[in-house]
């Protein structure tokens, strides 16, 4: 039986661009300890919501008008857990990703949906990645000689004479679990100039931070679901594409895909608490087939765009269409931002006809990934390629968060700092998690 305590706290708040010590509200917060992680702290479950000063320095910079009194409006809460804030590999825009650390973080800032992305290890143990071969920019594993020696590529300084970047390769599949947790997560980076491998770890561009990077506990997929049972909140996770052909030692893809949901039934979670996404549309097919309670929340991650002519305007671009995915059993598309947006005449961002047509085919929508660019002083990058005209601050994200609930009417949004879009879900009503 857990002990249960209460405690008077002030919240203080971690902020992604103004002070980390802004005190938003003095409540009562209840906290329980399920779950012991390694370390023997206990891990609490999340009751209270914590934006910090980010939203709200965000919703400053909004012009006058509607949606800037609705947000304003908001700024001392109260602000609640929902499903429609999802944690994009935690809080990665400060924290490293896919840590028991920046899992809390996002927890904290009111995320219903927390996402372990899926890879496996050389003995085919399953850990939250998001690329099977990225321990070389995320993790310490260069540090460790007896580690760094089974890369698939060692690192390699970078060459001024030649011209040649710093490289390296680090795969889960290239140790084992045993290995695995012997790592430190770091932020994802890497400086391509550098000449010794501490220069090469020493890349984090200066719009993230080191901050809170000097611990970064790296889990399993077994231990992200014990640590989100403890947060309390649902779980997303993303089934990886492998790097290393498959079958591997004997595992075949289907035993991949089976294996990441065996691994909830173990655990005894409801399949209502589970959203699995893929890339692979043969993945979601065999849990409709295979697995059809957890497949009701299957999420198809639309790569669609990544096909020769692609374009969100046109539906003749788009195969299978989307009236083929709901006949296939698809019923939740995840698309990136920039696909279910476009610029109107007056250069209004207004939903595509690509959003559209999922709608009017009877798919949810969820998107990704707000916050995962720099300063939106310049077009935005990648995530706003289809809306770059109208984009020049950062206060566009909520412009664009805005549209996205309202027009377009997605179940949920990906973020790397969740806190933005529990401020805008908890402004606005939408539902709270259950």
């Amino acid at each position: 039986m857990p002990i249960r305590m209460i405690f008077a706290v002030s919240t203080i708040v971690l902020a992604g661009c103004a002070s980390d010590n802004d005190i938003i509200s003095t409540e009562k917060v209840t906290v329980s300890t399920p779950h012991i992680e390694n370390n023997n702290k206990p891990t609490a479950v999340i009751n209270n919501v914590q934006v910090g000063a980010r939203p709200q320095f965000l919703v400053n910079q909004l012009s006058s008008g509607v949606l800037k009194s609705k947000l304003d409006a908001c700024s001392n809460g109260p602000f609640y857990k929902t499903d429609f804030s999802i944690g994009h590999r935690g809080a990665p825009l400060q924290f490293p990703e896919h840590t028991k650390e920046s899992y809390i973080a996002a927890a904290k800032m009111g995320a219903g949906i927390l996402e372990c992305d899926v890879t496996f290890t050389k003995d085919k143990a399953l850990v939250c990645r998001h690329s099977q071969c990225d321990l070389h920019t995320t993790t310490n594993i260069l540090t460790i000689p007896e580690l760094a020696e089974k890369c698939t590529q060692p690192f390699t300084p970078a060459d001024p004479t030649t011209q040649s970047l710093a490289s390296a390769m680090c795969c889960t599949s290239d140790i084992t679990l045993s290995e695995f947790k012997q790592l430190s997560a770091k932020m994802d980076s890497a400086n391509s100039q550098a000449t010794t491998i501490n220069d090469y770890l020493n890349g984090t561009a200066n719009w993230r931070t080191d901050l809170y990077a000097t611990q970064g506990t790296l889990l399993t997929h077994r231990e992200s679901i014990e640590l989100f049972k403890s947060l309390n909140v649902k779980m997303t996770p993303e089934l990886k594409s492998a790097s290393v052909a498959m079958p591997f030692n004997g595992m075949t893809q289907k035993m991949y895909a089976q294996k990441m949901l065996d691994e909830y039934h173990a655990a005894d979670v409801p399949a209502s608490r589970v959203f699995p996404q893929s890339f692979n549309l043969e993945d979601v097919k065999y849990w409709l087939e295979h697995e059809p309670e957890f497949a009701q929340q299957a999420v198809f991650l639309d790569d669609r765009y990544n096909s020769a002519g692609f374009n969100p305007l046109n539906a003749q671009t788009w195969q299978p269409s989307m009236t083929q995915l709901v006949d296939e059993g698809v019923k939740i598309i995840a698309p990136p931002l920039w696909v279910l947006v476009t610029l109107d005449n007056n250069n209004q961002i207004v939903p595509s006809d690509y959003a559209i047509a999922a709608k009017q085919a009877g798919l949810k929508i969820i998107t990704w990934t707000l916050e995962r660019s720099a300063s939106l002083e310049h077009g935005g990058g990648w995530y706003y390629q289809s809306i770059k005209d109208a984009i020049n601050s950062d206060d566009d994200a909520l412009i664009l968060l805005d549209v996205l609930a309202q027009q377009v009417g997605v179940i949920g949004v990906f973020s790397d700092w969740p806190a933005t879009t529990t401020y805008y879900a908890s402004c606005m009503g939408i539902k709270q998690s259950q």
